[in-house]
């Protein structure tokens, strides 16, 4: 069984949120088969580390043997690390097994590595570290329409709690629904504020290439491949427009090459 904790408390930087997606799932279903996500919030933060083996290792998944990582801690103000965990392993009855790092090029393999990649637009760096490539996944929702006004439609899909990666724009592969029979399609994206026409709200907006339908309401995940260009506020809506049509050709040859 693999657990994974879910969600954090408010006011925790969102550099360390992760909410739990169809594909987390799955990539965890691969190594596992069997897939416990647990709710994290101020009750399960203040757990000390006696409780989380008790009342969530043992009572609450039944564990008779933990797999962790090298510097994996648990409990309130990281009360446990890997070698209490083991002594209690030793008292409790189950086992620990301890995985060593995984290093690149003399760099050890991190999520911290991963965020810094993402924030600075390497997605390619990003997929090397993760086995595979970033995704946003989100329900896609009503926006301003303003993309259809100038002959670029887009799908305003939700952010949640993902991790913002750099704002800017990006070669992407979609899918809708989940409907992998379909397949992925290819497409170009723009994660940011929209400085020309005043929206500071972040919107992360996906037009999906040669695609006519209606999106409103449906799951679309989205892949990032490779980083165009970051955020720019141009002089007007025509300025706006030709850099969006350069923005999609390049996002063609990029997946074209792929």
């Amino acid at each position: 069984m693999t657990y994974y904790i879910e969600d954090l408390k408010p006011g925790m930087s969102e550099s360390f949120t992760k909410t739990v997606t169809a594909r987390d799932v799955e990539l965890f279903g691969e190594v596992s088969g069997d897939v416990n996500p647990v709710h994290f919030d101020e009750a399960f933060a203040a757990l000390s580390a006696d409780a989380f083996v008790d009342d969530v290792l043992l009572n609450g998944l039944g564990a008779r043997h933990v797999v962790c990582g090298y510097d994996f801690t648990f409990g309130a103000r990281r009360g446990g690390n890997v070698e209490k965990l083991r002594k209690m392993g030793e008292k409790r009855g189950f086992g620990v097994t301890i995985l060593d790092p995984v290093m690149r090029e003399g760099e050890i393999y991190s999520s911290t590595r991963i965020r810094e990649a993402l924030r600075a637009g390497m997605v390619r760096e990003a997929a090397e570290l993760l086995g595979h490539r970033w995704e946003i996944e989100g329900v896609v929702e009503q926006g301003d329409q303003r993309g259809r006004t100038i002959g670029f439609p887009t799908a305003n899909v939700a952010l949640g709690e993902h991790l913002r990666p750099r704002f800017g724009v990006y070669a992407v592969r979609a899918l809708v629904d989940g409907q992998e029979s379909k397949g992925w399609r290819d497409a170009v994206a723009n994660l940011g504020k929209r400085p020309t026409v005043g929206k500071l709200q972040e919107n992360f907006e996906v037009h999906l290439f040669d695609f006519a339908g209606d999106l409103y309401g449906r799951v679309l995940r989205v892949e990032l491949v490779d980083f165009i260009r970051p955020e720019m506020k141009f002089a007007g809506l025509d300025q706006l427009k030709a850099q969006i049509a350069a923005d999609g050709q390049s996002a063609r040859q990029i997946l074209e090459a792929q």
